[in-house]
């Protein structure tokens, strides 16, 4: 479902990392990452409660970057009961075989002013795909923060199998948010 898009749009955790990146350390309690989507023409939003991000970003060397962030997929709330416990189930983002969406970006790319895109992959099912995150990004001393916006085809994921693999009940197209704030690691 739209749960999928979400964790791309997250896309903030750190691999190894070239020099000259600073590292960057997410705050749970100031982040999201949502998503949202419609159901039987109604719209509806939730969110991941659980994810892992490392961030290596400096915004004087955005190519330097890389960042690889982990949602818990077990961890999607959207304040409807039958659809959170339907989510992590196989015809949805099968959590019992592979708990974990991942998106790496392997490489930012700096558009003008406070705007960057990240670029990589994200992994859902198993199912891995070229995507790139537009985000905005501000930086005030020691902290950042990013908001982005990703649109995704679910099916791109195989999320939604059987009867749920088409647009009769949920639509296609996933809606990803991220609202993140990180703060500079001391010595990184």
């Amino acid at each position: 479902m739209t749960f999928l898009r979400l964790a791309l749009a997250a896309g903030l955790l750190a691999a190894p990392v070239a020099a000259h990146a600073a590292d960057w350390t997410v705050d749970p309690g100031k982040s999201r990452i949502g998503f949202s989507g419609i159901q039987v023409g109604a719209p509806f939003k939730g969110r991941f409660t659980r994810y892992d991000a490392q961030i290596s970003f400096d915004p004087q060397k955005p190519e330097a970057g890389r960042a690889v962030v982990l949602v818990d997929l077990t961890s999607a709330e959207t304040g409807d009961k039958q659809r959170d416990e339907a989510l992590p189930q196989a015809d949805w983002f099968n959590a019992s075989k592979d708990k974990q969406a991942r998106f790496e970006a392997t490489r930012f790319v700096a558009k003008g002013g406070d705007a960057y895109d990240a670029v990589g992959t994200l992994t859902i099912r198993g199912m891995r795909k070229d995507v790139t995150l537009p985000f905005r990004l501000t930086v005030s001393g020691g902290t950042a923060h990013a908001v982005g916006h990703l649109d995704l085809v679910r099916t791109d994921y195989g999320v939604g199998q059987g009867p749920w693999a088409n647009d009769s009940m949920v639509a296609l197209q996933v809606g990803v948010d991220i609202d993140v704030t990180a703060n500079a690691k001391s010595g990184g």
